[in-house]
């Protein structure tokens, strides 16, 4: 992970690197440091401002994703978790504020989706490589997560 500036971005600062669930290690990283930075640092972290930190992220991550998996030899290599760092993060800028049941649902919900990859998720983590691949189906799946709070609070 400390062999390149990128694999540390990809891999989450380490929490990709967990031997059982990555991507599930990665979204509870996700979910704690937005919590904690938006706590600890309100003036910075606030809703547009979460939206320019997950657009960076999304764009570096990109970079980052692409370098990662060439040098691992594998496109999206289980240890890369920016994508799901960047996807919770969007999920909770639109869900918040919640109280923590929410927020545990919010995250098994996109947990769901970014594991079963249901169509169109599937399509694209299969059909789109490299860097924007990799970030792409986890927006994609923040995107029905989103879309299922939004039809769970119309109803």
């Amino acid at each position: 992970m400390l062999s390149h500036p990128a694999h540390i971005l990809a891999q989450g600062f380490g929490s990709g690197l967990s031997p059982a669930v990555p991507g599930t290690m990665g979204t509870l990283f996700g979910w704690l440091s937005f919590n904690v930075l938006s706590q600890r640092w309100p003036e910075i972290f606030t809703t547009a401002g979460w939206a320019w930190i997950i657009v960076i992220g999304f764009l570096i991550g990109i970079w980052a994703c692409k370098v990662t998996g060439k040098n691992l030899g594998v496109a999206d290599h289980g240890s890369m978790v920016w994508d799901e760092i960047i996807a919770i993060w969007a999920v909770l800028l639109f869900v918040l504020p919640a109280d923590a049941r929410t927020q545990t649902w919010a995250f098994l919900i996109f947990r769901f989706f970014d594991m079963v990859k249901p169509p169109p998720i599937r399509y694209f983590d299969r059909h789109l490589k490299g860097g924007f691949g990799v970030m792409w189906d986890d927006i994609v799946a923040a995107f029905f997560t989103l879309l299922v709070f939004a039809l769970w609070r119309a109803w």
